[in-house]
């Protein structure tokens, strides 16, 4: 499956620009979800240098990417810009609850 993972607030705790806290078991979730094959793409509002400060999150936990705000093999047949997925897991989505760390 392919996944696209938001960062601030559903990998870390939302402390934008900064990196907050880990989520519990996010890290554990994402290098099962790895191991089982997945395809994992960091889709986030980031750029710049929050961006590669993220990236390096992934790296440092050993958790691979298969791509950066966007699926790698997504030009072969669209040009759309917004990023294909077979699932989105954002602390934004529908149904999600807003749980603010205190």
């Amino acid at each position: 499956m392919i996944i696209a993972v938001d960062f601030d607030g559903t990998v870390v705790d939302h402390r934008y620009p900064e990196i907050g806290p880990e989520a519990p078991l996010a890290v554990d979730t994402l290098l099962s979800l790895s191991n089982q094959k997945h395809k994992i793409i960091l889709f986030t509002m980031r750029s710049g240098t929050p961006l590669t400060e993220a990236v390096n999150w992934f790296l440092e936990r050993r958790i691979p990417l298969w791509g950066v705000q966007f699926n790698p093999d997504q030009a072969r047949w669209s040009a759309s810009n917004k990023c294909y997925a077979e699932l989105y897991i954002d602390d934004a989505a529908f149904g999600c609850p807003l749980i603010k760390p205190e």
